[in-house]
């Protein structure tokens, strides 16, 4: 049962996972073994050789949802990298294949909107795979040259902040069309219903993920830059187009003729020809079509078309 308070390091271990065992996940990242019977949290971690006041930053705001600006200069920014790849790799390697190896088995895949909804899964994982990497590969080597001393002046976390926006998005998408959807067979709904709720437990550990990202590495890395520009001189700002629509208006006709030329398999241009318009008018139905329907992947607009009956299901081809 999950217990709302602030831990400190003189709390036990024990306690603090008897009261919230999602914390569990949390050991295993910062490389914290199990039996270690009744000692405290600084105990533990000064043993196992974990930073007691970072490894305290990030349980507390997965718990309990707080953080404080103020606490940014005690963070070992090398126990967050640590815990942030190990997390990954949880995600990538475990969590992600287990929810696929279910929800095939949840789904007939001798159907043809199983298959789709397999597709949108493993788009969605691709996804995630590739911002994951993108951070291993380019954010944590930037933060390791940072705590050495060295400024990469092409680079700052303004960069890297904010795109943890759409990774959600995908995953909601994949849940609302299972949901809606997906044919009802009660020899699969059991299989099914225990998949949604790994589904659900996914989208939750995604967005503490990503609050621990933003609400803990990113100021404590702007406070490395900030140590590396003596000047104070403002750092560049990246630009950010911020997408409105709650997804209520109506899809026109046109966007319902670019809808089927996308499940149809046709290219912008095919699609732009076909209807005698220009392909930088198709581009921007696409957007549109994707602001309304909170629907961004060519899987998800098939599955919208069938079920709204723009095209016919046996004319699809997976």
């Amino acid at each position: 049962m999950k217990k709302f308070k602030m831990y400190e390091a003189d709390d036990k271990m024990l306690s603090l996972i008897r009261d919230n065992y999602s914390v569990l996940q949390s050991l295993s990242a910062f490389g914290i073994s199990l039996g270690f019977g009744d000692k405290t949290v600084s105990e533990v971690c000064e043993e196992q050789h974990v930073d007691t006041f970072t490894f305290l930053a990030v349980v507390n705001l997965t718990i309990n949802g707080y953080h404080s600006q103020n606490d940014v200069e005690h963070l070992d920014v090398s126990t967050l990298l640590k815990y942030l790849r190990a997390s990954h790799s949880y995600y990538l390697d475990f969590q992600l294949p287990f929810i696929r190896r279910e929800l095939r088995e949840a789904l007939d895949e001798g159907d043809n909107l199983g298959r789709l909804i397999m597709k949108i899964f493993d788009e969605y994982a691709r996804f995630i795979s590739q911002h994951m990497k993108k951070e291993e590969q380019t954010l944590f080597p930037y933060v390791e040259t940072l705590m050495t001393g060295v400024k990469n002046d092409s680079l700052d976390i303004e960069t890297f902040s904010k795109h943890h926006e759409q990774t959600g998005d995908k995953l909601k998408e994949l849940k609302s069309i299972i949901i809606k959807y997906l044919p009802s067979d009660s020899q699969r709904s059991n299989m099914l219903t225990a998949t949604l709720y790994d589904i659900y437990n996914l989208e939750e550990w995604l967005t503490l993920h990503a609050n621990v990202e933003e609400l803990i590495l990113e100021p404590a890395v702007r406070l490395l830059e900030k140590r590396q520009s003596p000047d104070d001189v403002s750092l560049r700002i990246s630009s950010m187009i911020s997408q409105g629509g709650e997804g209520t208006e109506q899809i026109s006709d046109r966007e319902k003729d670019v809808i089927i030329g996308v499940v149809q398999g046709l290219t912008n241009k095919e699609i732009a020809e076909k209807l005698f318009i220009a392909p930088n008018t198709v581009i921007t139905h696409r957007r549109n079509i994707a602001r309304k329907l909170q629907i961004h992947s060519t899987a998800g607009l098939t599955i919208y078309a069938i079920v709204n009956k723009l095209v016919d299901i046996s004319a699809v081809e997976l």
